[in-house]
């Protein structure tokens, strides 16, 4: 563990964060962490699966692939070399909203690795026939998720909740809308996205506000702003209702169930709503688990999820079982959801202790605090490591009851039931 002084001695805040703009729009974080031993360079992009068009289904994940088969200056792999040379490492992912792109370094090759990172993140080659390669590597990708059924199952679900959202719709895109997409497509995709508002930066390790300077003079001050005044999200509308779904080699079946709650940035909702998930789904002493698997011992596995998305979080129920079990572990669910008896003192202080040991714990290294810092700064949000602790400690066990526990009703949940083929 890369747990720091910093962090350590400050619990009720977290490291300082210090916050800056540049003139074409690009927001910026440094995270001071002076005992840690790398500094994470954290690229964030208003860029991911839900900001395609139609025919672009895949292209936020697919152009991930192809930022790394080299830029302008570097050829495929360079970057990586390049990296490695200086003692560091590189990653990157694809979410709903946004993309990102980070760098773990010595401190002391901070300047070179962000000219590294800047240069291939905003100006891909996607030379052709790299682009033609690369397609076939994440078709391969997208075969092999297809063919987890686990995975199958939970698409599946969020298909029938949000049918006509981009949530509903994998990351990974369509395999028709792959296959007809073209170099001079994503590289309008990419100057379209790849602007100034759409950026974040964020900087965390030793003497990180030192590292401002750096940001200012780098190629991200060269990124043009966008003009064009911001779409209106489209809103996210959850269809509730029950499905079935038989699935080849599904090892047991499934309850699986999907509610819609407030977008990220009501943060007070968002803490309540991780309260609430916690005290039904999460260890031996939360109601669904102990009814469930430790009292009835009709299920397998128990997982109470929330998923924090900027057009609205999705809460996520998944139970496996027999076959056999299913009804009655749905009876079972029902009944605990529909009576939702107000939870004790002792149940409120556990929760309110899993939450917040979850959120220090997030503070741990680096690139977890980069992480955090980054997200929340890119869609307008800049607070406090743990501030959310503050809304945290508003949920009391009327508030919960009042508040938050009619939204897990039932009647107001996407239901799916998968079990394998050929039984039920």
């Amino acid at each position: 563990m890369e747990l720091c002084h910093a962090v350590l001695t400050s619990l009720l805040h977290g490291p300082a964060l210090d916050h800056w703009t540049l003139p074409n729009g690009v927001r910026c974080v440094a995270v001071e962490m002076p005992e840690a031993p790398l500094t994470c360079l954290d690229l964030w992009c208003r860029a991911g699966s839900f900001t395609e068009a139609a025919g672009e289904e895949g292209m936020a994940h697919f152009l991930e692939h192809m930022v790394f088969k080299g830029s302008d200056r570097l050829e495929a792999g360079a970057f990586d070399l390049a990296i490695e040379a200086l003692g560091g490492s590189s990653n990157a992912a694809t979410g709903f909203d946004d993309v990102h792109f980070h760098v773990l370094i010595p401190p002391d090759q901070s300047q070179k690795a962000l000219d590294l990172l800047l240069d291939l993140v905003l100006h891909p080659a996607l030379e052709r026939e790299s682009f033609r390669l690369e397609r076939e590597v994440v078709l391969e990708e997208m075969a092999q998720y297809a063919d987890q059924p686990d995975e199958q199952v939970l698409q599946q679900l969020l298909k029938q909740g949000c049918p006509d959202h981009p949530y509903g719709r994998p990351i990974l895109g369509e395999r028709s809308s792959l296959l007809e997409m073209e170099p001079e497509a994503m590289r309008t995709f990419h100057q379209r996205r790849y602007r100034g508002q759409h950026c974040c930066l964020a900087i965390s390790g030793p003497k990180a506000k030192e590292l401002r300077a750096m940001s200012e003079s780098s190629a991200l001050a060269q990124l043009p702003p966008d003009p064009s005044t911001p779409a209106k999200p489209k809103g996210l509308r959850l269809q509730p209702g029950r499905h079935t779904l038989e699935l080849a080699r599904l090892e047991s079946a499934r309850l699986l169930m999907l509610w819609r709650g407030s977008t990220a940035d009501n943060q007070d909702w968002v803490m309540g709503a991780d309260l609430a998930t916690t005290l039904l789904g999460e260890g031996r002493r939360s109601r669904l688990v102990a009814q469930l698997r430790e009292e009835l011992r009709i299920a397998e596995s128990v997982d109470m999820d929330l998923s924090v998305l900027e057009q609205g979080c999705l809460i996520t129920l998944e139970i496996s079982c027999q076959p056999d079990d299913l009804e009655k572990v749905q009876a079972t669910v029902h009944e605990q959801l529909e009576q939702a008896e107000r939870f004790s003192t002792a149940e409120l202080a556990r929760g309110r202790q899993l939450v917040g040991n979850g959120l220090r714990y997030s503070l741990e290294s680096v690139s977890q605090v980069a992480s955090q810092a980054a997200s929340q700064t890119l869609w307008n949000r800049p607070q406090e490591l743990l501030q959310p602790l503050q809304h945290l400690q508003g949920w009391s066990e009327e508030r919960l009851s009042a508040e938050l526990m009619p939204l897990l009703k039932p009647d107001r949940a996407c239901t799916l039931i998968a079990t394998p083929a050929g039984r039920r």
